[in-house]
């Protein structure tokens, strides 16, 4: 049974009402990947924007494995002192990691952030040695495209979460940088600019899917 763990932020827990970018991707591999899977995590809930808290159980399609580690306004400072438990508890083979955007928005500029990016994978790593990552870049939203000090972080974050990923890179711990989708446009694939509408929840599945397809040969091409 391969166990993947869905690590983020607002983009990934998502909030009432929405299918999840998670539930696209188990679609996906339901109908790829060859043999048995199951999504891992010591939360489920979504985000109830009416109460400000993450206590919503109401998914679109709630019928999958909806267990992540994920939370609204939570970024990698937020989990590195919660992915060891986590990967040990959930015995996690493989995380699903889209952190970064709201850590430069309001907490760590970006060489803060990927030093908090280094501590994530060592404690992740201290819980299971062989544990594979995934990790998606900063995607672009319209802060940044309204504030250009902004967008210089997400761009400087981003080189350096690819060094990262470089240098620690491991033969039996791998770490895969996935791709911000080539046809990703915030002004059509979020709802208000940053969390992603149905176009945008596929497309970010996507990214995680090829990442695995072709580094990894886990599920299948993808299909959106």
């Amino acid at each position: 049974m391969l166990r993947f763990m869905p690590v983020g932020d607002s983009m990934t827990i998502g909030s009432a009402g929405d299918h999840t970018w998670r539930h696209r991707l188990w679609q996906h591999l339901r109908a790829t990947h060859d043999g048995p899977f199951t999504f891992v995590g010591p939360r489920e809930t979504l985000y109830d924007t009416t109460t400000n808290a993450p206590t919503s159980y109401a998914y679109a399609d709630p019928d999958f494995p909806r267990a992540h580690l994920a939370g609204w306004g939570e970024g990698w400072a937020h989990m590195v002192p919660l992915v060891g438990e986590a990967v040990r508890d959930c015995r996690a083979d493989v995380l699903l990691v889209s952190l970064g955007l709201i850590d430069l928005g309001f907490y760590t500029n970006a060489e803060q952030t990927a030093d908090n990016v280094r501590a994530f994978v060592a404690s992740a790593r201290e819980a299971n040695p062989r544990v594979r990552m995934v990790l998606l870049p900063v995607i672009p939203n319209v802060r940044a495209a309204a504030d250009d000090t902004f967008a210089a972080q997400v761009a400087r974050f981003n080189e350096l979460l690819e060094k990262t990923v470089a240098d620690l890179d491991e033969a039996a711990s791998p770490l895969l940088m996935a791709a911000i989708p080539a046809s990703y446009d915030f002004h059509t694939d979020t709802y208000d600019g940053t969390h992603p509408n149905e176009s945008g929840e596929r497309k970010l599945a996507g990214a995680f899917a090829e990442a695995m397809w072709r580094e990894w040969g886990v599920g299948g091409a993808y299909a959106s």
